[in-house]
């Protein structure tokens, strides 16, 4: 992605971030509708500079009401005879650490165990928090809203391999033999963490 459209889609997200937050506290349908009118404005600028269409975008932005706050995504970093468990994830054909959204009413650390069970089949126990990181300033494309990444060092207790729907293989891999990674999900700074975690089983949990 050009650094100028990028520069564009922070600032449309940030708009958005305006918008969706202005209209849940809105009154009266003045109101409305001019902060409907900045995510219309929103979507415009994402179709300018992406491949997506207003129409699609707008449908995106707008079913996320309420006060705009970031999304959280846990990953299941776990660690056999020293290589790492790895997802090929069906949209992109790109591998990833298990994880995914946390839903309301989640306990992070079941989202680890729960996501790493249906993406790969293994069942896993959470022990320590790797890192916390700022999922939209490291790699990847910027996506249409803010992040943050919780990556949970677990142990594996069970299970075997077994692909989901959202996942097309499951393998361990060498940190030194890796494959093409899915860099939203999984990236060189996660893993760099995770490999000084090891060395250093008392290593403080990182935080962006």
């Amino acid at each position: 992605m050009e650094e100028q459209s990028t520069k564009w889609l922070a600032i449309a997200r940030e708009i958005q971030q305006l918008a969706q937050t202005g209209y849940a506290f809105a009154v009266t349908d003045y109101e409305k509708n001019r902060y409907k009118r900045l995510t219309e404005i929103t979507a415009e600028i994402i179709e300018h500079h992406t491949d997506l269409e207003k129409e699609s975008v707008q449908k995106i932005l707008m079913e996320h009401p309420g006060y705009a706050t970031p999304k959280i995504d846990v990953r299941a970093a776990v660690i056999k005879e020293g290589k790492i468990l790895l997802v090929q994830e069906t949209n992109d054909n790109c591998w990833a650490m298990p994880g995914g959204w946390a839903d309301v009413g989640d306990v992070p650390s079941e989202v680890a165990t729960r996501e790493c069970k249906e993406e790969s089949g293994y069942d896993v126990k959470p022990i320590k928090v790797i890192g916390v990181f700022d999922a939209n300033r490291v790699g990847g494309r910027l996506e249409f809203f803010h992040a943050f990444k919780i990556i949970f060092l677990c142990e594996l207790i069970g299970g075997e391999a077994a692909p989901s729907d959202e996942t097309i293989d499951v393998q361990f891999f060498d940190f030194n033999n890796l494959p093409v990674l899915s860099l939203n999900r999984t990236n060189e700074k996660h893993l760099n963490e995770i490999k000084l975690h090891l060395i250093d089983p008392i290593r403080k949990t990182f935080f962006d």
